[in-house]
């Protein structure tokens, strides 16, 4: 689920007036007003947030384990299976 930023449009209560942010899903509604003193908030544009760390589902064995066959290209248009199932050696040209 997205994280949402709001802030009040006046000076807000303890609970808003640094910002909230909110958990939404695509059917729910934007809130329009802080739950606790009833401000008016508008919606803060944020950054968007960068997971990073997945170079794990690359590897070879991920590949493999997951039904997926992974070849690497050896040079003149022969690829390499390093992974899954299939020939180990395919080209470009048939052969």
């Amino acid at each position: 689920m997205p994280i949402y930023d709001y802030r009040p449009e006046g000076a807000g209560c303890a609970h808003c007036q640094d910002g909230i942010e909110v958990f939404l899903r695509a059917d729910e509604a934007a809130p329009s007003q802080c739950p606790h003193c009833g401000a008016e908030l508008r919606q803060l544009i944020s950054a968007p947030t960068v997971v990073s760390g997945q170079a794990h589902v690359l590897k070879e064995s991920h590949f493999a384990e997951r039904g997926f066959t992974q070849y690497r290209k050896v040079g003149g248009g022969v690829y390499e299976k390093t992974a899954g199932k299939g020939p180990r050696y395919i080209s470009d040209d048939g052969k």
